[in-house]
C-alpha cells in the first residue's frame, strides 16, 4: 500500500470546507467493491472525489467534513486474518498521521456516529446520483437524528449536491496533479511507440499480427512503468474497425497496407492520460491514407492554435470542423453541388457523416473528467436552434471560458465507410489523432507529444 503525501489533500479539504456554509457537514463515500463472479471481485478502483480529498485508495471508507474544517475518516479496522488474504490495512489508529485527517474510526461505527454528527447542522452535503443507495442512507441518518428532537437536537434543513463544488475544484489542476498527469502521459506515449514498432516488426518478420498483440504491448508498457491500470478499455482497431468509434481491441488480423488506430492511455496514481494515434501497419502510408491523415493533422493544429486562455471550450471544435469540412469538400467526401459553400456545409452539418464527435473533453482523475462545459456566470443566457439533421430543438448556453490549469483532449478524426457518395480509394479508412493539452498562460502545453504525429516521423519511427 502506497500513501502519498497528505499535504495536497489536506489543502483541498480546507478549500472545500471554506465553501460550505457555516455549520454545514459533508459526507463522501469511496467506491464499493464490485463482484466479478461467484467469489472474486473486479480489480478495485477508488471513487475519484473521495481520493481527491484523501489520497486514500482502500475500499469501504468514508470522509466526513464540517464547515469549520474538521475531518473524520471511517475506514476498515486492522484485522490480521483479513490482511493475510487481502493485504495490509492502514487502520483508524494510523490514519490521522498518515492522511492528515483530524480523527478516524472503524467503518462499522459509521451508522452509530453519523446521526450524532448530523445534529445541529445547518445543511448536509453529499454527492447526488453517484452512489446507489446513498440518498436513502442519508435520509435514514437524518431520521435517527430527528428522533432526538426531544433532547433539543436540530437536523439539517437543507441537502446540497457536493459534486457542484468539487467539480469546479477539480476542473483547475494544481501543480501536484499536473506533475502526475505529465508522468502518465509519458508512460502512455511510450506504450504507443512500443505498439507501433512491434506492429511493423512483426509484419516484416512475416508473423501473424492481431489486435490483441498490440493491446498486450500497451499493457506491458503501462505496468512496466508503474501505472496501476489502463484509464479505459484500450481501442486497437485495424482497417475498417477504425471506423467504429468505441471499438475494443479484439482478435482481428492486422494486414499489410492497412491503417491501425490505437486509442489508449494509462492511469497513474489516480490520474488518466488519453492518446490516439493512427499509423500504417507496415510503417508506410499509402497515398490516400496520407492525404486523409494530413487533413486530420491540419485540423488538429487549428484546434491547438485555438486552445488558449480566454477562448471558449467550443473554439477548438469549431476550428477543427472548419478545416475538416473544407478538406472533405475538396476531396469529394462532401458533394459541393449538394451542400454549396463551406459555411453552408458547416451550417447543415454535412461533415457529420465522417466526423460525428466533439474535438475534446475534460481530462483528469477520470478520462472524461468532471466539470461543467457551460460558463457558470452565463448559464442564464440561453438561445435555441433546430438541429438540421435530427430536427431536435437544442438549447445553447455560452461555452466554458478556458483558464490556465484546465486540461482537455484535442482529438479530431475522419471515418469513411464504403459509400457510393465517396471516392473508393478512401473507403474503410478511419483516422483519429489525440493529444492531451494543459491550458497555460501563453496558450497550451501538449503533454503527449513523446509519440510523434507527423507522418514522416511516424514512418521513421516504425523503421527503427
Amino acid at each position: 500500500m502506497t500513501l502519498l503525501t497528505a499535504n495536497p489533500y489536506a489543502s483541498r479539504r480546507a478549500r472545500l470546507a471554506a465553501q460550505l456554509e457555516p455549520g454545514a457537514i459533508a459526507i463522501l463515500p469511496t467506491a464499493p467493491e464490485r463482484p466479478r463472479n461467484r467469489d472474486t471481485d473486479f480489480l478495485y478502483r477508488h471513487d475519484s472525489y473521495f481520493y481527491y480529498l484523501t489520497g486514500f485508495a482502500e475500499p469501504n471508507a468514508w470522509l466526513v467534513l464540517t464547515g469549520d474544517g474538521q475531518s473524520t475518516l471511517f475506514c476498515q479496522p486492522k484485522d490480521l486474518e483479513r490482511e493475510i488474504w487481502d493485504g495490509i490495512r492502514l487502520g483508524p489508529e494510523a490514519a490521522p498521521a498518515a492522511l492528515g485527517v483530524d480523527q478516524a474510526y472503524p467503518v462499522d461505527e459509521l451508522s452509530t456516529r453519523l446521526p450524532r454528527l448530523l445534529e445541529n447542522r445547518a445543511a448536509v452535503w453529499y454527492p447526488f446520483a453517484t452512489h446507489d443507495g446513498l440518498a436513502a442512507r442519508v435520509e435514514g441518518w437524518l431520521h435517527q437524528a430527528r428522533a432526538r428532537a426531544r433532547f433539543g437536537a436540530l437536523v439539517p434543513q437543507a441537502q446540497r449536491d457536493l459534486c457542484a463544488v468539487l467539480d469546479e475544484m477539480r476542473l483547475i489542476k494544481d501543480a501536484h496533479e499536473l506533475d502526475i498527469m505529465r508522468r502518465a502521459a509519458r508512460i502512455s506515449a511510450g506504450a504507443h511507440v512500443r505498439a507501433m514498432q512491434r506492429c511493423a516488426a512483426m509484419l516484416r518478420a512475416g508473423e501473424d499480427v492481431r489486435e490483441y498483440h498490440l493491446d498486450a504491448e500497451l499493457l506491458h508498457e503501462f505496468r512496466q512503468h508503474g501505472s496501476q491500470y489502463p484509464a479505459y478499455g484500450s481501442i486497437v482497431a485495424a482497417g475498417a474497425n477504425a471506423c467504429v468509434l468505441h471499438y475494443r481491441a479484439d482478435a482481428a488480423p492486422i494486414r499489410d497496407g492497412e491503417l491501425v488506430l490505437i486509442d489508449a492511455g494509462c492511469e497513474l496514481d489516480g490520474y488518466a492520460s488519453d492518446i490516439t494515434r493512427t499509423f500504417p501497419a507496415n510503417g508506410r502510408f499509402t497515398g490516400p491514407q496520407r492525404t486523409l491523415y494530413e487533413l486530420v493533422l491540419a485540423s488538429q493544429q487549428a484546434a491547438i492554435d485555438a486552445t488558449r486562455p480566454g477562448a471558449r471550450f467550443t473554439d477548438p471544435h469549431e476550428a477543427t470542423v472548419k478545416v475538416l469540412t473544407q478538406g472533405m469538400l475538396d476531396l469529394g467526401l462532401i458533394d459541393k453541388g449538394q451542400h454549396g459553400t463551406l459555411d453552408d456545409a458547416i451550417q447543415n452539418r454535412a461533415y457529420f457523416a465522417h466526423y460525428m464527435h466533439r474535438t475534446g473533453h475534460w481530462l483528469g482523475m477520470d478520462v472524461h473528467d468532471c466539470g461543467s462545459y457551460v460558463e457558470p456566470g452565463e448559464v442564464g443566457q440561453v438561445s435555441e436552434r433546430r438541429d438540421p439533421l435530427s430536427g431536435e430543438v437544442i438549447q445553447d448556453r455560452p461555452s466554458r471560458i478556458l483558464r490556465p490549469g484546465m486540461v482537455l483532449t484535442i482529438e479530431p478524426g475522419l471515418y469513411v465507410r464504403p459509400s457510393e457518395k465517396v471516392p473508393k480509394e478512401f473507403w474503410n479508412i478511419g483516422i483519429r489523432i489525440e493529444d492531451d493539452a494543459v491550458v497555460t498562460n501563453a496558450g497550451c502545453e501538449l503533454i503527449t507529444r513523446d509519440v510523434p504525429v507527423n507522418p514522416d516521423a511516424i514512418e521513421a519511427l516504425m523503421r527503427a
